[in-house]
């Protein structure tokens, strides 16, 4: 007789090698990981009352030098201490917000017309100054070790509130730096790591399996289930497989409510328009007013976390040789980044979504080749709409130059516990037992830093 374990592993990896089940959902059926009931993803309550449900993570790949964009320094009137004249101020021009004042490059005119509820964070310091190692922290809280995303940790704490889409999806025409890694759940169970989805007209691949009818594929999951059935009712105590069960159910019902969520045509043209989906646009980042619609769309559905990436890890903001690189990559996102800001508003939204906008690190003061900057760890921006947070201020100063940090000081950790905070979650208390330690988001560090919030 066959065994059983090995012909219900056989079906599985059928089935995943058939593409039945989408990425991100493969692990969840394949893990042995435990799980504490029949449906692991289920919303749960928050360790205090939380001011925000879901959080959008806007991640610009590269380093966005701060200098040039949300901390603008004149061009002259400083020096870096070298010697020598290569220091360069903001090169494209500045305005204060027509609201709250506050001052924003011409790179981001749209943005900074919704600055009055944006809380702009000026004394960011980055976790690394090398790309790969800064966007692993800025993600998980670890530059060095593998360690699980935000966005898994969040699903791990609060679930999800719609049972037929993941909990965790990153919206990204390419891999960042760090690759997988960013969206990873690492020693999390595997069902909390982010499911990718690429802009264009098949977001998810292989979403309806070739060749099979609807009623066909329900045989075949029916019968794995079956199987399932049995195999549990030898091994009661088996909670994996339980949540493995769910996962046949979750993953059969994605693919009706997966394409109708990132099916944008019947938006009404104006709000095409708010997100400039019909703008000409080109190179890194052209598809992200789609983006920022579908994450709209996705919190609307009950998506706990949803991550949108611009570019991949070349081309991006990494100006090295030439700054005015900045130009298109910030007219293709500032825009839709705006009209997001403004939807959510508009929809009642913006209060329980937190919109959080950030990058790796900051770049230099002075210039490095012909016209660019380079890598810059010790002063950075990064900003946060809604859920709670205040709108049109600013925290934290940098020198004159834009070199270091002069006032209120931001760590990476202390912005990761402050997003837990605001979703209800103390970040010391959500930890997992692994490999003998508890272990969390923010490691051993952090803090709430409570003048952000409103």
């Amino acid at each position: 007789m066959l065994n059983f374990q090995a012909n219900r592993r056989t079906m599985l990896r059928s089935m995943v090698g058939s593409s039945l089940l989408m990425p991100g959902i493969v692990s969840q059926l394949c893990a042995e990981e435990e799980s504490s009931s029949f449906n692991p993803l289920a919303a749960r309550p928050s360790h205090f009352p939380a001011k925000a449900k879901s959080v959008i993570f806007i991640y610009a790949t590269g380093g966005v030098s701060h200098i040039d964009t949300f901390d603008p320094k004149p061009t002259s009137g400083g020096r870096d201490g070298s010697g020598k004249d290569r220091l360069m101020g903001n090169l494209f021009g500045a305005q204060p917000s027509p609201i709250c004042g506050t001052l924003v490059s011409d790179l981001f005119p749209h943005v900074r017309d919704v600055m009055d509820e944006i809380c702009l964070i000026r004394s960011m310091k980055a976790s690394h100054f090398d790309h790969s190692e800064a966007t692993l922290g800025m993600h998980t809280g670890s530059p060095t070790f593998a360690r699980p995303s935000m966005g898994s940790w969040v699903s791990y704490g609060l679930g999800s509130f719609n049972q037929d889409l993941p909990g965790f999806i990153v919206i990204a025409p390419h891999l960042p730096y760090g690759g997988t890694q960013v969206y990873a759940s690492d020693f999390l169970p595997a069902f909390h790591q982010g499911t990718r989805v690429i802009p264009g007209d098949n977001p998810i691949a292989n979403l309806r399996p070739p060749g099979r009818s609807a009623k066909l594929q329900e045989l075949e999951i029916d019968f794995a289930q079956q199987l399932n059935r049995q195999h549990l009712a030898d091994r009661p105590t088996d909670s994996a497989l339980a949540a493995r069960m769910k996962s046949f159910e979750t993953a059969f019902r994605m693919q009706a409510a997966a394409p109708e969520a990132f099916d944008i045509d019947s938006e009404p043209e104006h709000v095409r328009q708010l997100y400039g989906l019909d703008r000409k646009t080109k190179g890194p980042g052209k598809d992200f007013g789609w983006q920022c619609l579908v994450a709209r769309r996705l919190v609307e559905r009950g998506v706990r976390f949803i991550e949108l990436i611009d570019t991949g890890s070349r081309p991006n903001w990494d100006s090295h040789g030439e700054m005015n690189e900045h130009k298109d990559l910030a007219y293709n996102v500032d825009q839709p980044t705006a009209g997001l800001i403004k939807d959510l508003r508009q929809r009642g939204m913006l209060d329980d979504t937190i919109v959080l906008w950030a990058t790796e690190f900051g770049r230099t003061p002075t210039r490095e080749g012909k016209n660019g900057r380079g890598h810059h760890r010790d002063c950075f921006s990064v900003w946060l709409a809604g859920g709670g947070f205040k709108g049109g201020h600013v925290h934290g100063a940098t020198d004159e130059i834009g070199k270091y940090t002069v006032e209120n000081p931001v760590e990476v950790h202390d912005l990761h516990a402050t997003v837990l905070h605001q979703l209800g979650m103390d970040h010391e208390r959500l930890t997992f037992r692994h490999a003998g330690r508890d272990f969390r988001l923010t490691d051993v560090h952090g803090n709430v830093v409570k003048e952000l919030i409103a």
